[in-house]
């Protein structure tokens, strides 16, 4: 099961330091992003971010973000 939902506000750490961003979307059986099959499942989704300061779009699992206090 998800543990975070549409629209979280969260945190990960990239190669150019912590981006923040909110969750647009959570996928729950594998599908394909930028070319590559990425796995999920509903125990261990992956979700995409939609990043606060660019438009970039990033595919991650729960284990690498944090959730962020709502402003």
């Amino acid at each position: 099961m998800a543990k975070f939902k549409k629209g979280d506000h969260v945190d990960w750490n990239s190669e150019a330091g912590h981006v923040s961003g909110h969750i647009i979307k959570i996928h729950e059986r594998d599908f394909d992003y930028k070319g590559h099959c990425h796995r999920a499942t509903a125990e261990n989704p992956q979700y995409e971010i939609k990043s606060d300061k660019t438009d970039h779009i990033a595919a991650h699992r729960e284990q690498a973000l944090t959730k962020l206090a709502d402003t």
